[in-house]
C-alpha cells in the first residue's frame, strides 16, 4: 500500500514537473513542426494566386492526361503491390517450406532497388536492341515487322515497375500483422470446416486488413511521388508536369498549382487508409497459443510457394542488378574516376548530414510530446509527420517559393547597407536542399525514434526528475543511452532514402552540383545505359547491406513464435 502512495507521489511529483510550463522542448516542437509543413502551406496557399495564364493552358490540353495517367498507375500499383506483398507474407508466416527462413528477409530486398534504377535495367534489358529481343529475332529467324513485343517503357512498364520495388512495404506490416494473430481463431475455422484458402479468405485476411491498406496507402504515396520512372518511361504525370512548368515553362505559380493537385490525390489516399483502418478495427484478444498450427507444404504444393517468393526477389533484385552488374563491368561510366569519387562524396555526405539532422530531430520532437501532455504538442507531432506523404517536387516547389522570396529580401537589404548585390544566398545552396529532405523523411526518423520511447517505461522519467535532472539531462542522461538502437534504425532508413531521392534533388540541387541518382538520370535520359549502370548499381549497393541488417532485426519473430 505505502508502495503504491509512494508511486501515485512521484508520478503527481514527475507530472507537475513536466508540465508546469510549456518549456524550451515544446516550443521547439511546435517550432519544427511549423517549419516542415510550411511547404505544404504554400503549395495549398498558391491555389489562389493568379498566374500567367499557364493553368488554364494546362487544365485544357495536358491536365486530363495527368490525372488519368496518375489514376491508373495508383490502381495498377495498387494491385500489384497487394497480390506480391500479401501472398509472400502469407506463405513465409503460415506455411513451411524448403527456404522459408531465407525469403523472411530477403523479399525485402527490392526496397533497396530505386524504381528509376530498375526502369533502367528493364529497358536495356527488354528494348528492341536488347538481350531479349535479339535472341529472339536470332532464334526464330524473324524481322523487326515479324512479331510484337510489349515496350517496356509504357504506362503498364511503370506499374509492373513500380510493383517491384513497392511490395515489400505491403509484404513487411501483412507479415507483421499475421504474426500478431492469435492461433485459436485460425484453429477455431478449421473446426468450422475452412480449408487453408478459407481461413485465409475468411479469417485471416480481414484482420490484417488495416496493415494491407496502410502499407498500400505508403506504396501508392512513393507511386505519386515517383518523378524518375515515369520521367524516364515518357508517362506524363502530376510529378513530370510540375518539373515541366517549373522549368521548361517558368511559370512558378502554375507549377505550385499542379503540386496542390498532386496534393488531393495524396490527401484521398490518406483519407481511405483511415477510413478503412477505422472500419477495421479488428482485435487479438487470445494470445495464449501463437501459430503453431501452420501448413507444412510438400511435392508440388512447396514448388508452388517456392515460386510465389522466388518471382518477386528474381525480378525485383537480382535480375536488374545483375543487368546493372554486367553493363557496368563491361562498358561502365565514361567519367569514372574523380568525377565519380566526387559524386560519391555528394551524395553520402547529404545522407549523412540529413540523417544526423534528422534523427537529433527526432529525438527532440519525440521526447517533448512524451514529456507534456499539452494538446499544442501532441498536434505538432503528427504535423511534423506529414511531409512523408508529400511528393519530393511538391516539397521542392514548396521550399522554393518562400527560400526565394527570402533571398529577395536578404540581398535587397544587405544591398541597401553595404551597395554590394550578392545574388541569392539560399535558392540553390546545400541548406535549402537538405531543408527538403527533412521535410520529405523527418517522419521516417520521428516513426523509429518513437517506437524506441514506448519502449522505456515513465518510471525511468519520473525517477530522474524527482532527482533533480531537467528535460535536457533527462533525455541525455536516460533516454539517449536506451534510444541508440532506435536512432541507429532512423539514421539508417534516412540515409538510404536519401540515397535513392531523385525529384527534390534534381530541382533544388546547386549549380554544377550532381549526386549519384541525377548522374543515373541524366545518362539514362540521354539513352547512355551502360554508363548509367555505375551510378545506378552504387546507389543500390549502399542500400543494401543497411536494408539486410534492418530487415533481419525487424522480422525476427518473437519469443514462442515459429
Amino acid at each position: 500500500m505505502n508502495n503504491a502512495v509512494f508511486s501515485l507521489d512521484m508520478r503527481a511529483a514527475g507530472s507537475s514537473l513536466f508540465h508546469k510550463r510549456p518549456g524550451w522542448l515544446s516550443v521547439t516542437a511546435i517550432v519544427l513542426a511549423a517549419m516542415i509543413a510550411l511547404p505544404v502551406v504554400v503549395v495549398l496557399l498558391n491555389i489562389f494566386v493568379p498566374g500567367q495564364g499557364t493553368w488554364s493552358h494546362l487544365a485544357a490540353t495536358v491536365l486530363p492526361e495527368y490525372a488519368g495517367n496518375s489514376l491508373a498507375l495508383m490502381l495498377g500499383v495498387a494491385f500489384g503491390v497487394m497480390v506480391g506483398g500479401v501472398s509472400t507474407a502469407w506463405l513465409t508466416t503460415m506455411c513451411r517450406f524448403p527456404g522459408r527462413r531465407v525469403f523472411e528477409w530477403a523479399l525485402l530486398l527490392p526496397m533497396a532497388v530505386p524504381a528509376y534504377v530498375m526502369a533502367y535495367a528493364y529497358t536495356d534489358l527488354l528494348q528492341f536492341a536488347g538481350p531479349v529481343q535479339s535472341w529472339l529475332r536470332e532464334t526464330m529467324g524473324w524481322s523487326a515487322r515479324d512479331y510484337w513485343f510489349p515496350d517496356v517503357r509504357s504506362l503498364g512498364g511503370a506499374m509492373v515497375m513500380l510493383s517491384l520495388v513497392l511490395y515489400p512495404y505491403v509484404y513487411l506490416l501483412a507479415r507483421a500483422a499475421f504474426l500478431e494473430q492469435s492461433d485459436s481463431m485460425l484453429e477455431m475455422a478449421r473446426v468450422s470446416g475452412y480449408g487453408p484458402w478459407g481461413t485465409f479468405l475468411r479469417v485471416a485476411l480481414p484482420l490484417a486488413r488495416p496493415g494491407i491498406v496502410a502499407g498500400t496507402a505508403l506504396a501508392l504515396m512513393e507511386t505519386l511521388a515517383d518523378f524518375g520512372t515515369v520521367a524516364y518511361f515518357g508517362v506524363q504525370t502530376f510529378t513530370t508536369g510540375i518539373y515541366h512548368a517549373w522549368f521548361s515553362l517558368g511559370d512558378h505559380v502554375a507549377a505550385a498549382q499542379l503540386s496542390a493537385t498532386l496534393l488531393g490525390f495524396v490527401f484521398f489516399v490518406l483519407l481511405v487508409e483511415r477510413v478503412t483502418r477505422a472500419r477495421a478495427g479488428f482485435h487479438t484478444t487470445s494470445y495464449r497459443k501463437r501459430l503453431r498450427n501452420v501448413y507444412h507444404l510438400r511435392g508440388i504444393r512447396a514448388l508452388v510457394a517456392v515460386t510465389f517468393c522466388v518471382a518477386p526477389l528474381v525480378l525485383g533484385f537480382f535480375l536488374p542488378a545483375g543487368v546493372l552488374l554486367h553493363m557496368a563491368l563491361t562498358s561502365g561510366d565514361a567519367q569514372f574516376g574523380a568525377r565519380y569519387v566526387d559524386l560519391t562524396f555528394n551524395t553520402v555526405t547529404l545522407a549523412a548530414v540529413t540523417a544526423a539532422l534528422a534523427v537529433m530531430l527526432a529525438l527532440l520532437v519525440g521526447y517533448a510530446a512524451r514529456s507534456s501532455a499539452g494538446r499544442m504538442v501532441r498536434v505538432a507531432n503528427r504535423v511534423a509527420g506529414l511531409g512523408y506523404a508529400v511528393p519530393g517536387a511538391v516539397i521542392a516547389v514548396g521550399v522554393l517559393i518562400p527560400v526565394t522570396r527570402l533571398d529577395h529580401v536578404l540581398t535587397g537589404w544587405i544591398e541597401s547597407l553595404t551597395g554590394a548585390s550578392l545574388g541569392l544566398i539560399l535558392t540553390g545552396s546545400i541548406a535549402a536542399l537538405v531543408y527538403a529532405y527533412l521535410v520529405r523523411f523527418f517522419a521516417v526518423a520521428l516513426q523509429a525514434t518513437e517506437a524506441g520511447l514506448t519502449k522505456i517505461t515513465p518510471s525511468m522519467d519520473y525517477a530522474a526528475r524527482s532527482l533533480g535532472l531537467g528535460p535536457a539531462a533527462t533525455l541525455r542522461r536516460v533516454h539517449a543511452p536506451l534510444l541508440w538502437r532506435s536512432a541507429l534504425t532512423a539514421a539508417l532508413l534516412v540515409f538510404v532514402d536519401v540515397m535513392k531521392e531523385l525529384p527534390a534533388t534534381f530541382v533544388m540541387r546547386p549549380f554544377n552540383f550532381d549526386t549519384l541518382a541525377v548522374q543515373a538520370f541524366n545518362l539514362a535520359s540521354d539513352e547512355r545505359l551502360a554508363e548509367a549502370s555505375t551510378a545506378a548499381l552504387t546507389i543500390v549497393a549502399a542500400g543494401l547491406l543497411p536494408l539486410i541488417v534492418l530487415s533481419r532485426m525487424m522480422l525476427r519473430p518473437r519469443i514462442g513464435q515459429p
